[in-house]
């Protein structure tokens, strides 16, 4: 009898214990785990420079064009964005990452919907030229572009892709033909929107992935020399493109080239970062910004940062973009997951690619895209996508084993 007494109490305890989580959801929707610790310092730093110089870059440009002439004006949307984003961040540090798989076709059809209407539902925009920027959808008071979101959703479909037919990814099928329509569908969409600089970035991102998850090596050695012809091709006949993209490379390559004030904001950007020297003028004290660089807090920040902080100030800041991918790259070695791995590498690999070709077009090494700098360039969603990624690699993280916090 009290052999049976015991029994039904450890039987009732046993219940009472699995009542409280009945279906297990909490521990497989949380991952355990310490974040990764100089990780998320690096991501906070460059925040908190990135909001410093979005402020000092933009206020005479927000005075000059509002209508209030209030020189907050970029820099408190930027601040809300950038608060919604650290909470983003925050939460999904602590989510269990391969939630994700579950999100991936879903996300990848909403993105496909979504390019689909910007290109019926955009808000009215036009170059110079007259062509029409099919880029940004208008809801209420937000507008945003569906290319930020589709950023994430190639890196997520092609982490999913690639741990699920990892072994076969050296076949022509599964190794090129399968990852290709998913970039492909993607990128086809972005030209239809008159986004070059988008194309150039998906593109890269989705090349890294495929290069990361085992495609054979030749691919890319055949694929770079037929962008080497491609590229040739398009500089020598430049007209063969939309109207705007082939101005900025014949205004890229002509450096007086100047219908409609082409290089302006290109030459001004140069006169910017010359001017900053070794040490720059210190912050807040560029003349350039004063509307010589055309909306300085946007693709061009970068220019008013070399004016300011000069060289040293400007190579910290790189020097932080490069520590971030390598930390990424080393959180991505040290996940046992390929999936988690593959996240990882395609987040770092987005932001890593977006910094080099922003600072090419800066410093007028490649024609003017139009591709923004990581946590520095004005852009709420922009953002909110950004830190929200970076919750993604924290997440991750905490599976791996780095320094912990």
């Amino acid at each position: 009898m009290p052999k049976g007494s015991n029994t039904n109490g450890n039987n009732s305890k046993i219940i009472s214990t699995k009542s409280k989580d009945p279906t297990g959801l909490k521990n497989k929707l949380f991952v355990t785990g310490s974040i990764d610790v100089p990780f998320l310092a690096i991501t906070i730093a460059l925040l908190t420079i990135g909001l410093i110089m979005l402020f000092s870059a933009s206020y005479p440009y927000a005075y000059s064009r509002r209508s209030d002439h209030n020189s907050f004006y970029f820099i408190n949307r930027q601040l809300i964005f950038a608060a919604l984003g650290v909470v983003a961040m925050l939460v999904m540090s602590k989510i269990n990452y391969k939630w994700l798989k579950v999100a991936t076709i879903p996300l990848y059809a909403i993105t496909i919907i979504l390019l689909i209407l910007v290109l019926f539902l955009h808000s009215d925009v036009s170059a110079d030229s007259g062509e029409d920027f099919k880029r940004w959808i208008q809801i209420g008071p937000i507008q945003f572009q569906p290319s930020d979101v589709a950023k994430f959703s190639l890196i997520l479909a092609l982490a999913f892709y690639i741990s699920r037919y990892y072994e076969k990814m050296k076949t022509f099928k599964y190794g090129i033909v399968f990852p290709l329509l998913i970039i492909g569908v993607i990128c086809g969409l972005i030209v239809l929107e008159k986004h070059l600089s988008c194309l150039v970035l998906v593109f890269f991102i989705g090349a890294a992935l495929m290069f990361a998850g085992g495609t054979d090596w030749k691919v890319f050695i055949f694929g770079l020399a037929i962008m080497a012809v491609a590229v040739v091709f398009i500089v020598n006949n430049p007209k063969i493109l939309d109207e705007y993209a082939g101005d900025r490379i014949t205004a890229w390559l002509d450096k007086d080239f100047s219908p409609g004030d082409k290089r302006w904001q290109t030459n001004n950007s140069l006169y910017a970062i010359g001017s900053g020297g070794l040490t720059g003028v210190g912050l807040g004290n560029s003349m350039q910004k004063y509307l010589y660089v055309s909306e300085p807090q946007n693709d061009f920040i970068f220019s008013i940062v070399c004016e300011e902080l000069g060289f040293v100030g400007a190579a910290f800041i790189l020097f932080l973009f490069g520590a971030l991918v390598c930390r990424g790259i080393k959180i991505a070695k040290n996940t046992g997951d390929r999936f988690g791995s593959l996240l990882v590498i395609g987040i770092v690999s987005q932001v890593g690619i977006q910094v080099v070709l922003n600072i090419l077009v800066v410093t007028d090494t490649i024609p003017n895209t139009g591709i923004a700098l990581p946590f520095f360039s004005y852009g709420g969603t922009a953002m909110m996508m950004l830190l929200f990624e970076m919750g993604v690699v924290l997440s991750v993280s905490r599976k791996s084993s780095q320094m912990k916090v």
